[in-house]
């Protein structure tokens, strides 16, 4: 069992590879009511509860990012109106990141803030969306437009969910691992370097490693800047493009999946202006390539993509600006580059 404190609005843990019921038992104590809130895919598998003298609902919401909505969140928080819960109750969240940001949302909003667990069940959950406190849901205009910082009291990592990922899934994941490897970790990068994915899958050993340090990556980049004022904007690498792909496909691709082939395009643009080696660039699109991650996306698609780009939340008064890196752990930003610099660094990825 590795525990890791993370320090922002509120001191929790993330405690990685225990039993999630067991790990819950503590938070039941003294609570009146608890929403344990899941996604359909995940409903038929939380058996097994704790005992507690609380009284447990099940709120079940719709996989992946169609949880994401306005509807999707005001039924919940009619829920928790109609079941009178108060500032002592608690919301568990079973699922993935979607569950896990709109939970948060939730927890934030009611009553201006009430305790919520993450139990996060994928790869990406584990070692993103579950830690931080970002929490929200999605506009008709972007992804995580609207939402709070806001922590859960514990985050609990039972590695075990992990048997339940599809490879395309568990893959997805390990783009925001390879992430955390170029920004600031680059034993991480070190430790994908060759690998493909059944290897990685295999080894639980390898596995274990690769998500306690990107945890402890996202865990000290929150704790200095819990509001992303500016430092933390690095967790945002390779989202820029990512985020825009992920509206642009209406979320048929995974959220890994985009952020892949944003990271292929960050890496591309950094070379393109210069800073960025040939070989770390190339190595970017070699580890994913070999997890079997897409690297590339259609060229048609440039002016769509583009126009999305604009209402990414790192850009301001109009200007974009891309979290880049120089070298393995040196971060720096990009900010306003040229639209030939953008189109030749797409135009490398494209097909």
């Amino acid at each position: 069992m590795n525990v890791i404190s993370v320090s922002a609005d509120r001191e929790y843990e993330v405690v990685i590879d225990i039993d999630w019921q067991k790990a819950l038992e503590p938070h039941l104590v003294n609570r009146g009511q608890v929403a344990v809130i899941v996604s359909e895919a995940m409903r038929d598998r939380i058996i097994g509860l704790p005992e507690t003298e609380a009284q447990i609902h099940i709120f079940t919401v719709p996989d992946s990012e169609a949880g994401k909505s306005f509807e999707t969140y005001q039924k919940v928080l009619d829920w928790l109106g109609a079941a009178g819960f108060t500032r002592n109750d608690l919301i568990v969240a079973v699922g993935g990141g979607a569950v896990t940001d709109l939970s948060g949302f939730v927890a934030s909003s009611w009553l201006r803030g009430i305790d919520w667990v993450a139990v996060p069940t994928t790869l990406a959950a584990m070692v993103d969306a579950a830690v931080g406190g970002k929490t929200g849901i999605n506009s008709e205009y972007g992804k995580n437009l609207i939402g709070s910082f806001y922590s859960p009291i514990s985050v609990l990592v039972d590695l075990s969910w992990l048997e339940t990922l599809s490879d395309r899934d568990f893959a997805a994941g390990l783009a925001e691992v390879l992430k955390s490897g170029f920004i600031v970790d680059g034993q991480i990068v070190e430790l994908l370097k060759g690998k493909e994915l059944a290897e990685i899958r295999a080894d639980a050993t390898l596995t274990l490693e690769l998500i306690s340090r990107t945890v402890a990556v996202k865990a000290k980049v929150v704790s200095g800047d819990f509001k992303e004022s500016f430092d933390r904007e690095i967790l945002n690498y390779g989202h820029t493009l990512g985020h825009a792909i992920e509206l642009h496909s209406r979320y048929a691709l995974r959220h890994g999946e985009c952020v892949s082939i944003g990271l292929v395009f960050a890496a591309n643009l950094a070379k393109q202006i210069g800073i960025l080696s040939d070989e770390v660039t190339s190595l970017h699109q070699e580890i994913l390539g070999n997890l079997g991650l897409p690297v590339t996306y259609e060229s048609r698609h440039w002016s769509e993509l583009r126009a999305n780009m604009a209402i990414d939340k790192k850009s301001r008064s109009g200007t974009l600006r891309f979290v880049a890196i120089s070298e393995i752990g040196k971060t720096l930003r990009i900010e306003g580059p040229s639209e030939s610099d953008l189109l030749a660094a797409y135009e490398r990825l494209s097909s």
